[in-house]
């Protein structure tokens, strides 16, 4: 990774940490753990913890376990590098030994490409559940235990009413059961339900987050994902396919931001509650698709070709997290208008 976008991550998370560097003071001095620590979340995680260290005296460690850390070198060798981060090569359902001195968890572990749920159904789910069991079995060892924060999914509350503006933590829904593209949200919520008993039975502090939809850097445009597709099309002059009518709403939050959140719910989130994590500004996807071409200054034709009528919305209801006053600081034209300056400028459009 070149200079320049080192300085740009770098950047981007002074802006959004922006006059609330105290309020993740509770994080200074000590030990993170992250699963799935290589991956888009732990990457930022990485890029935030580092900024705070290097600018506000954190001395934050961080050890990163995933099955694949040559992927974290590749992506952030500038992270890989450092002396407070610390790479395992191990897979999170095998035994863990994890390090007395580490006083925070974050479970993250897990692959949201819904082609490999339909692919790899059973090892989906398999990593998902025995991984959860895995690293709660391990926190029970440590003796300094401060909070562990379990990464789940917004697609555990199935789909949302259309009577509903936005999700709310309280929502009781489901996926459908009987598809194998619900393996991911179905394990997900299991892994909810195994964090609930090990706090009921042994006193785990857990808090759970539940994402939405992202985009920004060290994302790939190789993802099935609509935004991913829109970016990927319109910087090559490709035509913009909608599948469907045009119509669906969805929301995307920088990854700036998601960081931030993620640590405040690490700190200061409330053991036994689950927060949503994602923007709460829809978008319809013919809009989407209107604003990508626009800020990508691209001649690419936008086709609509309605093989669907799908009007679905997928918004999170934020609340919860506003009141640890948790606010979005990147907005949707940012959003996509910096998306698309770093895949132009990486190696993002090629993978």
């Amino acid at each position: 990774m070149n200079t320049d976008i080192h300085d740009r991550i770098e950047k981007e998370c002074a802006e959004s940490v922006y006059g609330s560097v105290q309020a993740l003071s509770a994080l200074k001095g000590q030990s993170v753990f992250i699963t799935g620590g290589t991956g888009f979340v732990g990457i930022w995680i990485a890029a935030l913890v580092s900024f705070l260290n290097d600018n506000h005296g954190f001395n934050t460690n961080l050890t990163l376990l995933a099955r694949n850390t040559y992927a974290f070198s590749e992506k952030a060798p500038h992270l890989a590098r450092r002396k407070d981060i610390v790479l395992i090569g191990k897979d999170v359902r095998d035994p863990l030994e994890i390090s007395e001195e580490v006083t925070f968890v974050i479970h993250a572990a897990a692959n949201p490409d819904n082609r490999q749920h339909v692919l790899e159904s059973l090892k989906v789910m398999d990593v998902i559940v025995k991984g959860t069991r895995s690293i709660l079995s391990s926190a029970l060892q440590l003796p300094y235990l401060k909070k562990i924060l379990n990464i789940s999914s917004g697609l555990i509350y199935g789909g949302q009413p259309m009577e509903l503006d936005a999700l709310p933590e309280t929502f009781i829904g489901g996926p459908d059961c009987n598809s194998s593209a619900s393996v991911y949200a179905e394990a997900k919520r299991y892994a909810e339900t195994i964090c609930s008993a090990y706090r009921s039975l042994y006193k785990l502090p857990i808090v759970v987050a539940r994402p939405f939809a992202f985009i920004g850097p060290y994302q790939s445009l190789d993802k099935p994902w609509a935004i991913n597709n829109f970016i990927r099309d319109a910087l090559r002059n490709n035509p913009i396919r909608i599948i469907g009518n045009g119509t669906p709403v969805r929301s995307y939050m920088y990854p700036s931001d998601m960081a931030v959140w993620l640590l405040r719910l690490l700190g200061d989130g409330k053991p036994g509650l689950a927060y949503n994590l994602g923007s709460p500004y829809g978008i319809s996807l013919k809009e989407l698709a209107e604003k990508v071409k626009e800020h990508a200054n691209s001649k690419s034709e936008i086709i609509i070709k309605h093989m669907n009528e799908d009007t679905s919305k997928f918004i999170p209801d934020v609340r919860l997290a506003k009141e640890l006053g948790l606010n979005i600081t990147v907005n949707n034209d940012e959003t996509i208008r910096r998306s698309i300056d770093w895949f132009k400028n990486s190696s993002g459009l090629s993978q």
